[in-house]
């Protein structure tokens, strides 16, 4: 597969201007099994396609005649600067689609200035993630598994090497029914890949998760326990509803990820823009809130932060730019969604982030 992923010399002849040319190129060059694996969704793929359709209901309310020849795209999430909203969320297996895999990853946040959520299911050890990219601000995200010992010595190990917040997914107490990785005989515990993914001296990293299932009792009171062996700020990814968010909010986490799993998961759930505006309102300002799942634009980013998340992930998007040249590839997805942000906080009259209010946005009446 590693031929097949390089970029011929000089790259392709037209140049990629939107990350959609990255998604083409992407499903070009990849094995059809990792494609699927990468773009499958959960059932009829309703809620993955959702996701982008979503944005497309809701209009912006662009505001003009301010000067804006200074527009300053940074913020803060948890305290830590980055230098524009958009940062990467968690995926699994980078080596499929790059061989340095997370990596690569790792690098080309580093060097945008934001943040990157390093999956459980890395296919490079935490250790060289973090030696590859000392500097870049990193969270980890955790599948709570049934070994209580593992568990704990996952998350000290990834406190020690310096990242900043857990992130702790809460959608996948099973696996969503992905048609296409069952089509294609895809094993979805991932044994081989995580064995065939480590070189021999890697052999002893961490492919301990593949024989502990993940944890389907996990609940809410077992937060306390998490809390209780880490100082690390706790994020709860894939909160769609209100109730859930209040109940974030009584068991004191920090911040919410509004997520479906890019579609993975269940379908037929709200595409994460439609379920931000009720967790954003039952959270009442007491964390913050971000959202993942159909971002491809700069306006999109515009839309999100302006219905109340702080910052955005992308996930599929950053797999298609690691296909196309790895790190540097990473790097143009991000700059290249960075600088339509830009865009849009322009041509809408926002000169920084704190100046994208709800006013910004109407729902268009389709």
């Amino acid at each position: 597969e590693g031929d097949e992923i390089e970029s011929e010399p000089g790259g392709p002849e037209m140049p990629l201007v939107c990350l959609t040319d990255f998604q083409a190129y992407a499903q070009e060059h990849l094995s059809k099994s990792t494609w699927d694996f990468i773009e499958g969704g959960a059932d009829e793929c309703f809620t993955r396609d959702d996701n982008i359709a979503a944005f497309k209901k809701i209009r912006l309310r662009p505001r003009y005649l301010r000067d804006v020849r200074e527009v300053d795209t940074r913020t803060t999430i948890q305290g830590e600067e980055i230098t524009v909203p958009i940062c990467i969320a968690p995926t699994g297996f980078h080596c499929l689609v790059w061989p340095d895999g997370e990596m690569s990853t790792a690098r080309a946040a580093q060097a945008a200035g934001i943040c990157y959520i390093t999956s459980t299911y890395a296919s490079c050890t935490l250790e060289d993630i973090v030696a590859t990219a000392p500097r870049g601000l990193k969270w980890f995200q955790l599948y709570v598994q049934s070994d209580r010992q593992l568990n704990k010595q996952v998350v000290q190990k990834a406190e020690s090497l310096g990242f900043k917040a857990l992130v702790i997914t809460v959608d996948t107490p099973k696996i969503g029914n992905r048609r296409c990785d069952f089509r294609n005989k895809l094993d979805l515990q991932m044994n081989l890949l995580l064995k065939d993914l480590r070189s021999p001296k890697e052999r002893n990293s961490m492919p301990y998760f593949q024989m502990c299932p993940i944890d389907s009792s996990f609940c809410w009171n077992d937060l306390s326990w998490l809390q209780s062996i880490t100082r690390l700020p706790i994020i709860l990814k894939g909160i769609l509803t209100k109730e859930d968010a209040e109940l974030a909010v009584k068991h004191n986490v920090h911040g919410i990820i509004v997520s479906n799993h890019g579609g993975r998961q269940l379908d037929d759930v709200p595409a994460s823009i439609d379920a931000l505006t009720e967790v954003v309102a039952a959270v009442k300002g007491k964390m913050e809130v971000y959202l993942d799942g159909g971002i491809r634009t700069g306006n999109d980013v515009l839309k999100a932060l302006a219905l109340g998340a702080k910052c955005v992930f992308l996930g599929r998007p950053i797999l298609w730019g690691l296909a196309y040249k790895g790190e540097h590839g990473v790097e143009e997805v991000l700059n290249l969604i960075k600088n339509e942000f830009h865009t849009s906080m322009t041509l809408t009259g926002c000169r920084s982030v704190a100046e994208i209010h709800q006013d910004l946005v109407q729902f268009s009446r389709l």
